[in-house]
């Protein structure tokens, strides 16, 4: 494939997927392009890369429709100073990741004006908001979807798109060792019972609601296994104090690993979760799952109106069928959790059709994303230039 002379490109990331999602095109980038520098807002892994973060990435990681309220003004500075930023210097292109709602008001202005537009990580039309394909149709001239059943509404509406797969699928192989994990992490020396891994999040608003939550169903799964062993993976620094405050008010023990959620999730029996990128993680290193979440009340009945599919988590929705459970703001109490995780940790290893399930969506997702994702941009880039 021609590679173009043009290298600058401004990225805008919002979250630790995003970073993950970031780090890999840009290294597939500078393969094709050694000479292409890289901008805008990201997380370490883009910076390990050499990306130049003007922004930290945490500041625009908040979820909800009710919660952004709070931080509104700071978004939208944040925003338009990208904005100016990239009339004063036009970029290649512009490459949102995921967080549609701060990248596809930018991507529109900079499409306006002339800036190629690229978006990676369809925004969830198919699920809600449906409206919303007409604003990405004027917004961007490509999107990098990750899953194929999100191509038809782009079809429908002749917006350029290609399905790249997922880079954790590419990433993880498809069969994890446990004991390899436990040896990673320390814990050749814990008990012989069962090893649950807790994942509240990783933002501090959704370990707030869902940390006290996960905490007292590991106390209630504890009643019933008593060499239970639980590990729960911090974030950064600031949420492993968060962590540590609510075990310590809760009066319960756990381990606290510092990163290395994905280890965390290999070296586990089965895992409790926040709804999000970890569902599929957990997925593809092939282990039993509940998927939970709650957010403000006014915010999870708006968005329980607008939301047109039955699931929620990536499993489910790739299947199309009810592959883990889904235990969602009042159902998501401490006795539901433990009892549901407890069944779907007795049950796993003998259901042989939920396993080969699992592989089959993890071979569908691997499609070597990074380089899929960076000829598909330099492509479109020729194109414009001819």
């Amino acid at each position: 494939m021609q590679v173009t002379s043009v290298t600058r490109y401004v990225l805008v990331a919002g979250e630790a997927s995003g970073d993950i999602l970031g780090a890999n095109l840009i290294a597939h980038l500078k393969a094709l392009q050694p000479d292409a520098t890289f901008e805008g807002i990201g997380g370490p892994l883009m910076e390990a890369q050499g990306f130049k973060s003007l922004v930290p990435m945490d500041r625009l990681s908040v979820m909800g429709l009710v919660e952004v309220l709070g931080r509104l003004r700071e978004l939208l500075g944040i925003r338009k100073r990208l904005y100016t930023a990239c009339l004063q210097n036009p970029p290649t292109a512009f490459i949102g990741i995921d967080s549609p709602d701060f990248n596809m008001p930018l991507a529109r202005k900079l499409k306006q004006a002339g800036i190629p537009t690229v978006h990676y990580v369809s925004p969830s039309v198919w699920a809600w908001r449906q409206k919303r394909i007409f604003n990405i149709k004027k917004s961007i001239d490509l999107m990098l979807a990750l899953f194929p059943f999100e191509l038809p509404i782009y079809h429908q509406h002749d917006i350029p798109v290609v399905c790249v797969g997922h880079t954790l699928a590419d990433d993880i192989p498809f069969e994890s060792d446990a004991g390899a994990a436990r040896q990673v992490l320390g814990l050749e020396g814990i008990n012989k019972g069962p090893v649950f891994a807790i994942l509240p999040g990783s933002r501090e608003g959704e370990v707030a609601r869902l940390a006290p939550l996960f905490i007292e169903a590991m106390k209630l799964i504890k009643q019933k296994e008593t060499n239970a062993t639980f590990l729960i993976p911090a974030a950064n620094a600031e949420r492993r104090l968060q962590i540590e405050a609510i075990l310590q008010e809760a009066n319960a023990e756990a381990i606290l690993i510092n990163g290395q959620s994905r280890t965390v999730m290999m070296a586990a029996d089965a895992i409790l979760l926040a709804s999000g990128t970890a569902a599929l993680e957990a997925m593809l290193v092939k282990r039993p799952m509940v998927v939970s979440y709650r957010v403000n009340k006014l915010t999870y009945a708006i968005m329980k109106r607008m939301v047109k599919v039955p699931y929620v988590s990536l499993p489910n929705l790739l299947a199309n069928e009810t592959l883990v459970p889904e235990l969602l703001q009042d159902a998501a109490t401490p006795a539901n959790l433990a009892t549901r995780l407890l069944q779907t940790w007795r049950s796993f290893t003998g259901d042989k059709a939920i396993q080969a399930k699992y592989l089959d969506l993890h071979k569908l997702l691997r499609r070597d994303a990074g380089e899929q994702a960076a000829q598909a941009i330099i492509s479109m880039l020729n194109k414009e230039a001819k």
